[in-house]
């Protein structure tokens, strides 16, 4: 059947979404966001802006006996300067849990950046559509799910059989926060991720705060963790900060301590688990700030350093290795009065030896296939705090 001759338009709503904060809308339809508008009115940091509104973990979820499916969406391309072109954004249909097509789209706006000036600019696009044909015509589960790494506005949902929207999950829900490891980079489609494979070995709903280069213990991150409702929260703590030299160690501990105070704020008994970084060699013993390997960046490959001095620890700076020390100090001390906070050294995720049979490609972040294995290695955890 020809998409153009689909019989019935369903709104896209809240209602039909899961895994977002807020939808906006737009000029051309809705925006899922990721963090409320108070929060980034708060921030105003461009990386932070482009990545909240990445849908990570963002789907649509409804019933129907549908055969074809089309969404209209108008996606934002990311083209850096001077790089290979990136691959589209991949949209995984999955029919009662299991997944059956992927499709991408094209064309869309354009965000041209340039690394080395340090610049952005947004160039217009045009509406795409995704077909999703010959799907099983019996009753079934359908869900959506968009791109982690690419910004899509939705602008209407078509199909030729009647789409029912489902009432709240009755699943426990997933809270988790970090940064672009747990949004996804360098998997290649959005259920392949990290968490969103542990959600499925643990069987929850997931809402994923994972933000690229921003998980930055900032005020307002907490205050957006403690306003949602989640049955089980977790954080992960550490990589953003060493690759900014965001902070001294002096200033770290406190941070932390305040961050965990105002979750506990709005929910002062759920499971709360504090992960530390995964194993990266660059930063276990060096402190950063992260800067890109220019000499590779010339080749068209994208690769990181640790440019900062060792010696500098003394004086404060941060290591993986440090934090990873005071993290499990802070939450052993806590936990005497908060049985519900726990602690994971993020190297049992990914640890050294792991590294030597699924290196980091650009010394950062993970590969498809060592997402599969923090999935699969986070998902029993879940299941054990749930159980709690």
């Amino acid at each position: 059947m020809s998409p153009a001759l689909l019989a019935f338009t369903t709104p896209i709503t809240a209602d039909l979404l899961r895994g977002h904060i807020e939808l906006e809308h737009t000029a051309s339809g809705v925006l899922p966001h990721r963090l409320p508008a108070w929060a980034r009115a708060q921030s105003g940091d461009p990386q932070l802006m482009m990545v909240e509104a990445q849908p990570s973990g963002v789907r649509l979820v409804f019933q129907s006996a549908a055969t074809t499916i089309a969404l209209d969406i108008l996606p934002t391309k990311r083209v850096y300067v001077g790089m290979p072109a990136r691959a589209d954004g991949v949209y995984d249909l999955r029919i009662d849990g299991q997944l059956l097509r992927q499709q991408s789209a094209a064309g869309g706006k354009v965000m041209r950046i340039d690394m080395a000036k340090g610049s952005a600019s947004l160039e217009p696009g045009e509406m795409q559509t995704l077909h999703f044909e010959g799907l099983p015509g019996h009753e079934k589960l359908v869900e959506i799910w968009l791109p982690h790494d690419e910004t899509t506005e939705l602008l209407s949902l078509r199909s030729d059989a009647e789409i029912t929207l489902l009432a709240a999950s009755a699943k426990p829900v997933w809270l988790h926060h970090g940064s672009s490891i747990s949004q996804g980079s360098n998997a290649t489609s959005p259920t392949g991720i990290w968490p969103v494979v542990a959600a499925g070995h643990a069987d929850v709903e997931l809402v994923n705060l994972g933000f690229g280069g921003s998980a930055l213990l900032d005020p307002f991150m907490a205050r957006t963790l403690r306003d949602t409702p989640a049955d089980l929260i977790s954080i992960k703590i550490g990589i953003n900060l060493v690759n900014l030299d965001l902070m001294r160690l002096r200033a770290f501990g406190p941070a932390v301590e305040g961050f965990l105070d105002t979750i506990r704020e709005g929910h002062p008994t759920t499971p709360l688990l504090v992960v530390s970084p995964l194993f990266c060699p660059i930063h276990e013993k060096t402190p950063g700030p992260g800067m890109f390997d220019m000499a590779l960046l010339a080749q068209g490959r994208l690769s990181f350093l640790a440019s900062g001095n060792p010696q500098d620890i003394a004086q404060g700076k941060l290591t993986l290795s440090v934090i990873r020390e005071r993290l499990e100090s802070i939450v052993a001390r806590r936990a005497q009065a908060d049985g519900n906070l726990h602690y994971l050294d993020g190297r049992a995720l990914y640890g050294e030896a792991d590294s030597g049979h699924l290196p980091l490609p650009d010394q950062l972040h993970p590969d498809a296939a060592t997402h599969q294995l923090i999935g699969d290695r986070f998902g029993p955890l879940l299941r054990q705090l749930l159980a709690t």
